[in-house]
Order: C-alpha cells, then structure tokens, then sequence
C-alpha cells in the first residue's frame, strides 16, 4: 500500500515496471473521497508528455527511483484516455478503468486502503490530490515545497514556468597553425669580370752606325755567327675567392587581425498557451 507520505515524494519522480521499463514521469496523485488514500496516479506517455495515462496504485511497490507497477509499458500507454484536468474520476470512468487493467470493481468500500469499488449511493468518486490540500498538511501529493496548481515541470515549481534559451559566447584561443624556419645553402653561379692584361712583344730596332755607337759596333770579330735574344713577359688573371658577409637574415612574426563569421545553432524554450476556445498562442 502506498500511504500518503509515500505519495507527497511521488510527483514528478520515474514510473517504471518491474521488469525496470522506464514508463514517464509521476503527475498526478488522485485520492479516494471516502478513505483518502491514494488509489491511482497518472504517468506522461506521450511525446513530450502530451497524454497522461491513469496506473492503478493497488500492488504498486514504492522505490527510490519513484514507483514500480505490474504492468508493462504498452498497457499502460494505451490505457483509456481519461481527461485529467478535471481533477476526479467518474463512477464511469472508474469503471472503464478497473475493467481494462483487470481489476476487481463493484459497489462494496474497500477496508484495506485501495478501492476495490464505488458506493453507488454514496456518489463516491476519486479526486485528484491537487484538490485536497489540507489532506497533506497544507502541500498537494509530490509536492513537498507547498507549490500551488498543476505542476509540470517537477515537484518544486511555483506557479510560474521559466522559459530559457541557449546564446553563444565566442572567444579565441591560440592555435599552432604552422612553422617556418630558416635553412642556408650554397648554389654556384658563374661571375664575369674584365681585367686588364698586358704582354710583352719582339719589335725590331735598326740605328745607323754612328760616332757614337761606332765602338761597340767594332768591338767583336769582323764576321761571326752568333745569337741574342729576349725574354718575352706577359701577364694573365689569377682569380682568388674570399668570403665576405653581406646581410643578417632572421625570423620575426606580426599579428595580422582579420574578421571571422562564427554560425551555430542554438535552442530555445516556447511556451505554448491553450484555453478553452481553441486558440493556441505562442511566444
């Protein structure tokens, strides 16, 4: 039997089967009006939690997760579709609903804390705990902060919803791109360069026999065979290579600054707004 202070952690916590199917999250605690204990629970099953299914709480076991009932996943999502923001649960609607999960109904009260049945004459009914405040002490079933109204978000908002949305911050950091280094070598390349040179030629001298030369002119035998010569000079390039410094070379970096476009998706919260009429507003 789940008591009341069970069912006060219940809202907003996990459902799951006992094979450890996870089934949706806890919404509402509906209470017995005669014994004012509680007897069924609804579970969100569709997507986004758009449907909530009634779990019956006789042989449901309470875990530190939330709840474990004996029914599998898919009986429970496709349980009879039963307005739940009326806030109880007809005679009829107790009915179809005993009858699908296979449960004992007639008109006798339970004594044991779950409603085996409806007193049809008493008009006995089940209401949801949101409507018996004062049943837990001045807080509704599951919501331990004492927060009022339907609570769909967990078991702690007030009675405000907060709509949140992503944004981007866009920062740099410093990443190495790459690397250059210095690397000499020799090539080889041929230099022209004009030099002057100068050499030495045989010309031939003829002077007339004179006074003046008239003594070595007669000075060796009257005939006689014999040589004279002359050693011919010239000069010519001699290359010599010396190593001279001509630069320093080093490497240096500069910040260049450049605009980037940074794109990313972000996501963010809209808040539907239904009422009675039909119209359905967004923001």
């Amino acid at each position: 039997m789940i008591t009341l202070a069970q069912a006060q952690e219940l809202k907003g916590r996990q459902l799951v089967t006992t094979s450890g199917d996870k089934v949706g999250k806890i919404g509402q605690i509906f209470l017995d009006d005669e014994t004012g204990q509680p007897e069924w629970v609804t579970v969100d099953t569709g997507l986004f939690g758009t449907k909530e299914s009634f779990v019956p709480l006789q042989d449901a076991e309470y875990t530190e997760q939330g709840l474990s009932v004996p029914y599998d996943k898919s009986r429970i999502k496709d349980a009879p579709n039963i307005d739940v923001e009326a806030g109880h649960l007809s005679r009829d609607e107790e009915a179809q609903l005993y009858d699908y999960y296979g449960l004992s109904y007639s008109t006798a009260d339970s004594d044991n804390g779950y409603n085996d049945g409806i007193n049809a004459a008493a008009g006995q009914q089940f209401r949801s705990a949101n409507d018996v405040e004062a049943d837990f002490g001045g807080t509704t079933a599951g919501n331990t902060a004492g927060t009022v109204g339907y609570d769909t978000s967990g078991p702690t908002t007030d009675d405000a919803m907060t709509r949140s949305e992503e944004s981007i911050r866009v920062g740099t950091e410093t990443v190495e791109t790459g690397r250059a280094r210095l690397r000499k070598y020799i090539v080889t390349e041929n230099v022209t360069q004009t030099v002057p040179v100068s050499r030495e030629e045989v010309r031939i001298e003829r002077e007339p026999i004179t006074e003046a030369n008239m003594g070595n002119a007669m000075s060796g035998p009257e005939l006689s065979e014999e040589e004279h010569e002359v050693v011919l000079h010239a000069e010519r390039p001699v290359v010599q290579k010396d190593v001279n410094p001509v630069e320093r070379v080093r490497l240096d970096t500069e910040t260049v600054t450049e605009t980037e476009t940074v794109s990313e998706q972000v996501r963010k919260e809209q808040i539907d707004i239904d009422d009675e009429s039909g119209t359905n507003n967004r923001f």
